[in-house]
């Protein structure tokens, strides 16, 4: 009797690279892994349209769809055009009411447009952006993930999880979040998985606990 695989296509957070999911593993059985990828945006590209772009790189039917910080943002819009059988979102937000104080400031006062993103080329700066914290002694590990530092990429990514607009949860979305996530601290609460000690990088630090679960949750 064949076994039905499922295709799971992993989408990485803000500027990074698919790299951070390189200790995923799920039964080769029943899973197929695909790593999708950032592509550069046009300038003033909606959120909505990248999203129906995004959709053209999945190219297998009733996928499980899984996206990491503003990769969850996306997958979440990306969602509302292909059918799924799952939709994942790891590390994330549910709607714009979980964005932190200083993202809602940045919306209002239209900061985002003069935030320093010429200064990338400096990665520490750009892992404050991506995983909400410096690197200090981490920095060969941030080098490895952290390959997305196209300027217009970069200005477009503020803006889009500075405005996003969702309103309401997705229902059908599994939401993941650690409890010590620094960058969105107000995810963990109504339907949502909550990893005791999760960072925002728990995809890349307790893959563990996702090797171990994600398949329970894709078949739930």
């Amino acid at each position: 009797m064949d076994v039905e695989i499922t295709n799971v296509y992993l989408m990485p957070g803000m500027a990074a690279n698919p790299t951070i999911f390189e200790y995923i593993k799920l039964p080769e059985s029943h899973y197929n892994i695909h790593w999708l990828e950032w592509q550069i945006p046009d300038k003033d590209e909606t959120l909505q349209a990248y999203a129906k772009r995004m959709c053209n790189f999945i190219k297998h039917d009733n996928v499980v769809l899984l996206g990491v910080s503003f990769g969850g943002i996306l997958v979440q819009e990306m969602s509302k055009y292909i059918k799924l059988k799952k939709l994942i979102v790891v590390s994330s937000v549910k709607s714009h009411h979980e964005l932190p104080k200083r993202f809602k400031l940045l919306k209002i006062t239209k900061a985002y447009k003069i935030l320093p993103t010429q200064l990338v080329s400096n990665i520490d700066l750009l892992a404050k952006y991506a995983f909400g914290e410096t690197i200090k002694k981490r920095v060969d590990l941030y080098k490895k993930y952290l390959s997305v530092s196209d300027k217009t990429y970069l200005d477009w990514a503020i803006k889009q999880v500075v405005c996003w607009d969702q309103e309401e949860p997705n229902p059908e979305a599994i939401y993941i979040h650690g409890d010590k996530d620094m960058v969105f601290p107000h995810s963990c609460g109504g339907e949502c998985l909550v990893i005791k000690n999760g960072s925002h990088i728990m995809i890349i630090n307790k893959y563990k606990w996702f090797n171990e679960n994600l398949p329970k949750l894709i078949e739930a």
